[in-house]
């Protein structure tokens, strides 16, 4: 039902210094005459979006639908690029998220309210099948109303976890970092490996990892090659630059 290309390849990391790192995986959904994101990412990945959506001869304007795991900046507030879309996302998550007070976390409020009145705008339960082939799990925890999706009609059905299973470790721990509610988080990663174990085959794409699959004793394995580097200024010449990879682990 529709091809699947992951154009912003999520991280397994978090600055230590800086912030929020922010490296979130936005994937694009095309079949059945849709256009379909999940997730949109932050501001510091448009310059990249926008190469990897020309790479894929795919116009803004020709979205159909922005579907958010849940409202985190770094997943969400690139909606506003896309002016024909419909915007979907967890009731849950939005009567949480217009209550939340301005404070230091990564709710980017003004965006909410915005969100909020957006014309478009159409909210999810958990079980919903709202899409074509495309139904919405609720795993909370991350954030009360954190929802992953689940893709069938495929080659391979899918399942995106978003941040309720942000990377491998996470799946394999069965602990989260950054949860509002660990407990609940726990459980959330329980429904997500029942999902995942469900449907043979199926791939899962987390929010800050590569696609994984599980291999023939069911543990998640990687699909594809880790891309993440910073170029860094660290001479007294604007022309030189130092390449730091950030693929993998170093000795």
């Amino acid at each position: 039902m529709y091809r699947l290309d992951v154009l912003i390849q999520g991280y397994p990391g978090k600055s230590l210094c800086h912030g929020g790192l922010g490296w979130s995986t936005i994937a694009l959904l095309r079949g059945g005459g849709r256009t379909v994101l999940i997730d949109v990412g932050a501001f510091a990945v448009r310059p990249e979006f926008a190469r990897q959506l020309a790479a894929a001869d795919c116009a803004p304007g020709s979205v159909t639908d922005v579907v958010l795991t849940h409202a985190h900046w770094d997943h969400s507030v690139n909606y506003t690029l896309f002016p024909n879309a419909d915007i979907w996302i967890g009731r849950a998550e939005m009567d949480w998220a217009t209550q939340e007070p301005p404070g230091f976390n990564p709710l980017p409020e003004l965006y909410v309210r915005d969100l909020a009145r957006h014309p478009r705008l159409r909210l999810l339960e958990d079980g919903d099948a709202f899409l074509p082939g495309l139904a919405a799990h609720l795993v909370a925890g991350h954030t009360p109303g954190c929802l992953a999706y689940r893709m069938t009609g495929g080659e391979a059905p899918v399942l995106f976890s978003g941040d309720a299973a942000k990377n491998r470790a996470e799946l394999l721990s069965m602990a989260t970092d950054m949860t509002m509610d660990a407990a609940e988080s726990r459980r959330s990663l329980e429904r997500i490996w029942t999902l995942w174990r469900e449907l043979p085959g199926t791939l899962l794409v987390p929010g800050h990892d590569l696609t994984m699959r599980l291999d023939g004793a069911g543990r998640p394995e990687y699909l594809g090659e880790r891309r993440a580097g910073i170029s860094a200024w660290f001479s007294e010449d604007l022309l030189v630059t130092t390449s730091i990879d950030l693929t993998s682990p170093k000795d």
